[in-house]
């Protein structure tokens, strides 16, 4: 386990060489994205028209920040993680169009998510759910926001200077490698152990 400090823009060859369990901390730039903000950038992709920024260059942060107006400036509140299986519908197609190479968000995401990470060398990594305060303090400003209007201030892009953004434990790799999947056949083997235990707790009590 690695703990590495990473800053933008992400080159290939480094994120492909983090692990699961690597934890990590990003300077730089990071946009959020939740359902609706993945489904109008694919839309404008598909049209053939430009996202107003680079998404492979930055972060992808699941998030719908809480913000207010001071001085003609947006300043954010809290910026917690947003639960991340909700784009699991459409995040392989999302990461094939735009490369980004760091997804931010949590409790995991599906096998497609998976699949893509490794196809485009990205990772998944988890931040800790309610430490929305947290969040915010290593968010230095914002630098834009997109599509606003039309989506509300949840759901909008936002483009944010980061410093030390972290911790973000890795969880699922550029090489197939995933914690939620080591969880899961741990907790399998758990499970066909207790239920040995109880049968043999049963013959024994049968025959005795």
């Amino acid at each position: 386990m690695a703990t590495l400090k990473l800053n933008t823009p992400f080159k290939r060859e480094v994120i492909q060489n983090i692990k699961v369990r690597d934890i990590i901390y990003i300077t730089g730039k990071m946009f959020t994205a939740r359902d609706e903000g993945h489904k109008k950038m694919l839309k404008l992709h598909k049209e053939g028209k430009k996202i107003p920024f680079n998404p492979e260059d930055m972060a992808l942060y699941h998030c719908g920040p809480l913000v207010k107006k001071e001085n003609d400036e947006w300043k954010i509140l809290s910026a917690g993680p947003t639960t991340s299986i909700r784009m699991e519908i459409f995040e392989d197609e999302f990461l094939g169009a735009f490369q980004t190479r760091i997804i931010i968000g949590k409790g995991g995401m599906g096998e497609k998510t998976l699949k893509i990470l490794e196809k485009v060398g990205a990772v998944y990594t988890h931040y800790t759910g309610g430490a929305g305060a947290l969040a915010a303090k290593a968010i230095k400003k914002v630098d834009n926001v997109f599509f606003l209007d039309e989506l509300g201030t949840p759901e909008a892009v936002w483009l944010l200077d980061v410093e030390n953004f972290g911790p973000l434990i890795v969880t699922m790799d550029a090489n197939g490698n995933s914690l939620y999947n080591d969880l899961a056949k741990e907790v399998q083997k758990n499970l066909e152990r207790i239920h040995k235990k109880i049968e043999n707790k049963k013959e024994v009590g049968e025959n005795g």
